[in-house]
């Protein structure tokens, strides 16, 4: 893709006038997967929160209020144009970056299950991963038309952006959150090829990934722990491989058509995370191979989408457009991969959740802004087809 300006607001009027503002199935689908969400969050989690708290509920009204949060939040993403994202994506790196080391101090950041993730803000908790992916994506878009035919044809351009990455990588790995860092690592990797660079160099630099983060796995014996697990749960069913197992059995249990919403068992205090990661083993159970499948085509059909206003914004010669719907689709669609990946066993857990689905305020946020940012490129790319 060639270099170009910055895109220009237009008024909503102009666009309307040539029909949808917005893209309606990009709207379709996301309202379907937070839909299907909250009713599994409902089920997932009445059961822990009935004995915990005493509020079957508690979890629904909490994830309720996330998605009006992030709907909020994608309402104000909807009035600023591409440009106000190009010009803030340095300055919004920096803070996400920030935000990242808050997070290792102690008294600030937040310890839940070994892990120090999260910033406490009252009644809810900031996790700063979730708003580094999005605000890396957004930096890179703007460094990929500022800096391409550098990143296309020296090492230099390739490599600084890689450095910047590296940094964030290092604060992840301290909390720890390997998951993030993974889905990180192959975002900036994918939007990088998209951006032009050379095939071998690019092979080059994922085999660099590739062998760092077995390095990474190697050196701490959780990690090598959650490996071995995965290869063999059966193995070690009662101790290291109880979630995974937990997770099969759901989904085993659910068969063609699952046994029936709400009929779960495993989350009966069997699946731990049921109503976070491990929210899409629950509904295999209840909704079986259907409902599975249901959602796999949900995320898929976004993912096509998000390429597909890419292509559009790339043939407008927007390339910031396109940059930045690349790295969101992209974004999107690795951590709904992974996330499944974990509940089908064919992936090591990670503690990623499943996006727009399951239980966590940052994650719900941060997602609806990225769908945000997704309908912000196709309806300035729609104003310019009326405009023109």
């Amino acid at each position: 893709m060639s270099g170009g300006a910055g895109t220009q607001a237009v008024p909503l009027e102009r666009a309307r006038a040539g029909g949808p503002s917005w893209d309606p199935w990009l709207i379709g689908c996301t309202t379907a997967l937070l839909g299907l969400g909250l009713v599994m969050v409902a089920s997932a989690s009445v059961a822990i929160a009935d004995r915990e708290l005493g509020r079957p509920l508690f979890y629904l009204w909490r994830q309720g209020l996330f998605v009006a949060a992030g709907l909020l939040a994608a309402a104000v993403v909807l009035r600023l144009p591409l440009a106000f994202w190009r010009r803030a994506g340095g300055v919004l790196l920096l803070l996400g970056i920030l935000l990242l080391g808050l997070v290792l101090v102690p008294g600030i950041g937040r310890v839940v299950n070994g892990s120090m993730r999260w910033i406490a803000m009252g009644p809810a908790n900031l996790q700063p991963s979730e708003l580094v992916k999005l605000f890396m994506t957004v930096y890179l878009a703007g460094y990929l038309v500022r800096r391409g035919e550098e990143v296309r044809a020296s090492f230099s351009g390739f490599v600084k952006p890689m450095l910047v990455l590296v940094g964030i990588a290092g604060l992840l790995l301290l909390e720890p959150d390997y998951g993030a860092t993974v889905v990180l690592f192959a975002t900036v990797l994918g939007m990088l090829f998209l951006g032009g660079v050379p095939l071998l160099r690019f092979s080059g630099w994922v085999a660099a990934a590739g062998a760092v983060m077995g390095v990474l796995v190697l050196l701490a014996p959780y990690r090598v722990q959650r490996l071995t697990t995965f290869m063999d749960p059966w193995s070690d069913p009662f101790n290291s491989g109880f979630q995974l197992t937990q997770a099969l059995i759901a989904i085993g249990r659910g068969e063609w058509l699952g046994v029936g919403l709400g009929a779960s068992v495993q989350k009966l205090f069997y699946l731990p995370e049921a109503h976070t990661d491990f929210l899409f083993a629950v509904l295999g159970e209840e909704l079986g191979f259907a409902g599975m499948a249901v959602v796999i085509g949900l995320f898929t059909f976004m993912t096509w989408r998000a390429f597909a206003i890419a292509r559009r914004a790339e043939e407008q010669a927007d390339t910031y457009g396109a940059y930045l719907a690349y790295g969101l689709g992209l974004g999107l669609a690795l951590q709904a991969f992974v996330n499944i990946g974990v509940n089908l066993g064919v992936l090591p857990t990670k503690g990623l959740t499943l996006p727009l689905m399951s239980y966590g305020g940052s994650s719900m946020v941060v997602n609806c802004m990225a769908v945000a940012l997704l309908l912000r490129v196709d309806h300035e790319h729609r104003a310019r087809v009326v405009r023109t």
